[in-house]
């Protein structure tokens, strides 16, 4: 999602990104709830768009930054430019902004938000359960990481959902990797879906959940010219894939993935 707006603080349609995935349920990352003004609640905006139900999960508290005057055609400034004045998204929760960074005029006139991850599940999921797994927070990480566990059924099969951001590997998400993969085996059902920015790759994925397996393979990172695949939709069990993809560009910094199971 990143909070809805591209790398120059320009928003994108979110909305009608997840009314075209038509799924029964969608994993939101970097979800945006203004705390500031706006009244925008993203979580809550897309489940009433697919008639559906939302559990959220709070990962830091932020600032979103105002549309960059100085905005071009691209997704945001262009890397040998890219300064922390021009960022769209600003977070000091965990690791607090410099003093420098603070008094900017971006980060003055920023929106305050939560930001965070969220599921969202449509009509025809039923759902029993749900419950958050929290991570021990990384030092090196600017936000908290944890999971949402929901259990439902599909058609009379009882299914548990996860949904999750990951940290990156050079700040030590191995360590988060091998914790979730131990509360998994008893705070999930047997047939599950794990799914979410995992920012890491596929093999290293497959290594570190050796009990889950990937059901979409293609590059979903950056949207403007992907190179790597760090976003996933796993299942273990007796769930399987029928298809899987990468959607086209739809305004964040990542390429939607889409999935049909079956069991």
């Amino acid at each position: 999602m990143h909070a809805g707006v591209d790398g120059w603080g320009r928003p994108f349609d979110y909305l009608a990104v997840c009314r075209a995935l038509e799924a029964d349920v969608v994993a939101l990352e970097e979800a945006w709830t203004s705390t500031g003004g706006s009244g925008e609640n993203q979580p809550e905006a897309v489940a009433a768009a697919l008639d559906g139900q939302v559990i959220t999960c709070t990962l830091t508290e932020g600032l979103r930054a105002r549309p960059y005057p100085q905005a071009t055609d691209r997704w945001k400034p262009p890397y040998g430019l890219h300064h922390v004045s021009d960022h769209s998204l600003y977070f000091g929760t965990e690791r607090r902004l410099s003093s420098r960074v603070a008094a900017l005029s971006r980060v003055q006139s920023a929106e305050q938000g939560d930001w965070g991850i969220a599921v969202v599940l449509g009509p025809r999921v039923t759902v029993e359960d749900s419950r958050i797994l929290h991570l021990p927070t990384l030092r090196r990480d600017r936000v908290r990481r944890a999971a949402i566990v929901v259990d439902v059924t599909v058609e009379g099969h009882p299914i548990s959902v996860v949904g999750t951001h990951m940290s990156h590997l050079h700040m030590g998400s191995h360590r988060h990797y091998a914790l979730l993969r131990d509360l998994l085996r008893t705070k999930a059902r047997p047939n599950a879906v794990l799914l979410g920015d995992m920012n890491l790759w596929g093999p290293p994925v497959g290594t570190l959940l050796p009990e889950w397996h990937r059901t979409v393979k293609g590059r979903t990172w950056p949207t403007w010219n992907p190179h790597s695949q760090i976003d996933h939709i796993l299942v273990r069990g007796s769930i399987r894939h029928v298809s899987g993809e990468v959607l086209p560009d739809a305004g964040s910094d990542h390429r939607p993935v889409r999935a049909v199971l079956t069991l």
